[in-house]
């Protein structure tokens, strides 16, 4: 039972000392001792296991005091290990790499309607650029711990359960590629993808607007799991419009983006951003209307899990200067007397990559969380 104990004690020890480093920034060794209690001689020794792992690289000598040798300072190196954040949306896909110090090292979107395609069509789609992308991070010497795809609709142990834009029902999500792969709801990637890369507020309301919309709830910064994300499918009139999803009456069908083109009369969001600016009558009323709809469901949403801060990501990002304030009178309006105040709305910086970024963060802050078991790789 010993080398059990001392092999759970050395992946303890490297988790302590890779986190300080991804915390606070470079430190020297004797700083890491210091922060982690632990012996300069054991410190020394994961800091070499790390950097011959290609998780750490030496920087610049810094001295602490008066006396003694400068110490070297050590941090995280974005050289070798790396991961695959991916995402089959309803008009497109997309990917990106991103490297242990959180740096994009590839981007790429590819625009195609996947509306009607058999989901084993898309999925192969995914792969084919999944496998592009791993050559691709080859070729820059990194190393990909592991890919996450996001899916528009809730995921459950590994199947997509429903996605109704994409037609998919009861969809196994399997990529079949030569590193470790799962999927999961593209608004929770979203919501992950802010935390960790944009306003890195501890508690929000992420609401992803696309042709559907999500929602992802962080909680004291950590992702809550127990919501669906589905709220375009929130009611926001029993006598509205149908609903692909079978219902009728969906925020979506107000606030999505095909909605708001339609209404709109233009074909795409950046025609309908060029005629907001010139104060097109049609693009300001559809907008306006899809506000409406978007901060009654909102509201309700709000009312269950009290959030003081909403987050609008996807396309609602570029729109949300004619978008918000219709949002905010309703939330004005319904919430006010009750909770005294109302949630701030604020635009995601990250427009459309929120839900890649979060895919590949999640991989990276699994390696941060157990370097030990990537070592060997």
């Amino acid at each position: 039972m010993e080398p059990v104990r001392h092999d759970a004690m050395r992946a303890r020890n490297l988790e302590l000392v890779l986190g300080e480093i991804s915390r606070g920034g470079p430190l020297t060794r004797a700083a890491l001792a210091e922060l982690t209690g632990l012996t300069k001689s054991t410190v020394s020794t994961l800091v070499g296991s790390l950097l011959d792992a290609g998780f750490l690289s030496e920087t610049a000598a810094v001295r602490a005091g008066e006396r003694g040798r400068p110490g070297v300072e050590v941090s995280l190196s974005g050289a070798r290990m790396a991961s695959l954040g991916l995402e089959a949306n309803v008009d497109y896909l997309a990917a990106c790499v991103l490297d242990l110090t959180g740096t994009v090292r590839r981007s790429v979107r590819i625009e195609r309607d996947n509306r009607g395609v058999p989901a084993g069509t898309v999925l192969e789609a995914v792969r084919e650029l999944a496998s592009a992308e791993l050559a691709e991070a080859r070729e820059l010497g990194l190393t990909v711990a592991g890919a996450v795809l996001a899916v528009s609709g809730p995921v459950r142990d590994g199947v997509v359960l429903s996605a109704p834009n994409l037609g998919w029902r009861n969809v196994p999500a399997e990529l079949d590629l030569p590193v470790p792969a799962s999927v999961d709801n593209e608004a929770n990637l979203g919501a992950l993808g802010e935390l960790w890369f944009g306003a890195g507020a501890a508690d929000f309301l992420y609401v992803s607007g696309e042709i559907g919309i999500g929602a992802g709830l962080v909680a004291d910064s950590r992702l809550f799991r127990g919501t669906g994300g589905e709220l375009g499918h929130v009611l926001v009139s029993p006598s509205g419009p149908s609903c692909r999803c079978g219902a009728a009456g969906c925020l979506e069908t107000y606030a999505g983006q095909e909605a708001m083109l339609t209404a709109a009369g233009v074909s795409t969001v950046d025609a309908l951003a060029a005629a907001l600016t010139t104060g097109d009558d049609a693009a300001l009323s559809a907008v306006s209307a899809a506000g409406e709809a978007l901060g009654l469901a909102l509201a309700s949403a709000v009312n269950l899990v009290d959030v003081d801060r909403v987050v609008l990501g996807g396309v609602f990002g570029p729109l949300f200067p004619w978008l918000a304030p219709a949002a905010e009178a309703v939330l004005r309006a319904r919430l006010t007397g009750l909770r005294g105040s109302v949630p701030v709305l604020s635009p995601s910086a990250l427009g459309d990559s929120a839900a890649t970024l979060g895919a590949a963060g999640r991989t990276i802050h699994g390696v941060l969380a157990d370097p030990g078991s990537f070592l060997a790789r």
